[in-house]
This record gives C-alpha cells, structure tokens and sequence, in this order.
C-alpha cells in the first residue's frame, strides 16, 4: 500500500509540474493553449513539432523552462514506473485486486482535481505569485496591454489580388490614419513561407501576403474585403474619420 500511496503522490507532483511548467510559459508571452502541450510534451519526454519546437526555443527564458521539465520527466517518469511494479509485487491475487481498485480510484480522484476549474483558477494565481516573486520570468496581461477588450484586435489580413490593398506600399495605403498598424507579413517566396517583422513604409504588400496588423476590430475584418477603386478609397476616409473620433473620444475618456 505504501508502493500505491508513493505512485499517486508522484503522479500528483508530475501534473502539478506540469502546471506550473504551462503557467511559466504563459508568463513568458505563450497563450493558455500554446503554452500547455509544449510543457506536457517536454515532461513526458514525447516530443513536438518542428515549429513549436522553434517558436519556444528561441526564448531563453522558455529554453530554460523546457529544459528543466525534462530533467524533471526524466526522473518523475522512472519514479512512477519503479513505484507502480512495487505495488504489485509479492501480493497475493486478492492483495492485488484491492490494489488496482486504489489504483483507479486515486486516479480518478486526480484527475477529476485537475479538472475542476476552481481549483485550476486558485493554482494559477497562486504559481503565477511564487514564479513572479521567486524568478525573473515577467508576468504580462496581453489583453489587457493590447486593448483587446475595449475594441481593438490583433488579427490576420489576407491580401487578395482584385482587392484595395495588393500592389502599394504601407506607406502610400496609410492605414496608420485608420488605426491599424502592420506588426508582420507572412510572404509566400519561392514555395517557401518568409515572415517580415515590423515593415516599414517602403514595404510593398503584394498579393496572398497574409498581414498581421493591429487596430480597431471593425478595421481589421473589413481590410482583407476592401475593394479597389473609387469605393475602397471612400471606405478608407470614412475609416480614418472613425479612427479621429475614436480618438478623440479616448481623450475625453483620459481627462475623466
């Protein structure tokens, strides 16, 4: 019983591990979802996909953070496979059957706390406490620095040949007037996927560019659908008057 008890106490210690791993990867920029299979994978040592495996270590702070969920799996994986044979060795059948029936239950109960969102709300803040106060790793609310909930997104812009946008410059296009600012072009270049980060005015969009902008919510899902012409151009005054009175209302906001 003592073997069963030490199994279930390692497997408890592996998802909180395993928690805490995710948490510290969202602290470094990661979402929720991003974050929690390269944190499971690095422990259990199954391994991911190529460009996960780029986009997470080419931080260092997430290098560090995967690199010690290995070390981490390593053991905790031996651990639990040394513990689970002792539990069955030398008992008798029925010792055995009473054994596997703790097994299951202890499982379930884990399982069932782990999946409780009570309990993973009261982890969270309490991981993201101890990391921020115990390490250097920056706790950043992305939402919240973005404006995400007050009207502006962060959104892909597909350029389409017979639309407004394809064939002009960042620059000549002014869509900083509207509010949107081009974070990135994702570019097609001899059957090969180029990313431009940060363009400037001199960057031509070309056709199938898939743009990457910030600004106001309305904006960004209109861009990819703007016609060319006389009626894209009337779409963009009318959008830059928007952006004026949205900022002008921002700034009545801020004296308040």
């Amino acid at each position: 019983m003592i073997a069963l008890i030490s199994f279930l106490v390692v497997i408890l210690l592996s998802r909180i591990i395993i928690r805490i791993g995710a948490v510290a990867l969202e602290m470094t920029g990661l979402s929720r979802d991003l974050a929690a299979f390269p944190a499971q994978s690095a422990f259990s040592g199954a391994g991911f996909t190529t460009s996960e495996s780029e986009y997470v270590v080419s931080h260092p702070a997430r290098r560090n953070i995967i690199r010690i969920l290995i070390l981490l799996g390593s053991a905790g994986i031996a651990s639990s496979i040394t513990t689970l044979i002792l539990t069955f060795i030398g008992n008798t059948s029925q010792e055995a059957r009473i054994n596997l029936i703790a097994l299951f239950a202890g499982l379930i109960i884990i399982y069932l706390f782990f999946q409780s969102r009570y309990i993973e709300r009261i982890m969270r803040k309490l991981i993201k406490l101890l990391l921020s106060r115990f390490t250097s790793i920056k706790v950043y609310d992305y939402q919240q620095l973005l404006g995400l909930t007050k009207g502006y997104s962060v959104g892909k812009v597909k350029v389409r040949e017979d639309r407004w946008l394809p064939n002009r410059t960042i620059g000549s296009l002014k869509l900083n007037e509207e509010g949107v600012l081009v974070l990135g072009i994702f570019r097609e270049l001899e059957s090969k996927e180029i990313f431009i980060g940060s363009p400037d005015e001199e960057t031509e969009i070309l056709p199938k560019d898939i743009l990457i902008c910030y600004g106001p919510n309305e904006i960004i899902s209109d861009l990819s659908e703007r016609t060319k012409g006389l009626l894209g151009y009337e779409k963009h005054k009318m959008a830059v008057e928007n952006a004026k009175a949205k900022k002008g209302k921002e700034k009545l906001e801020e004296k308040e």
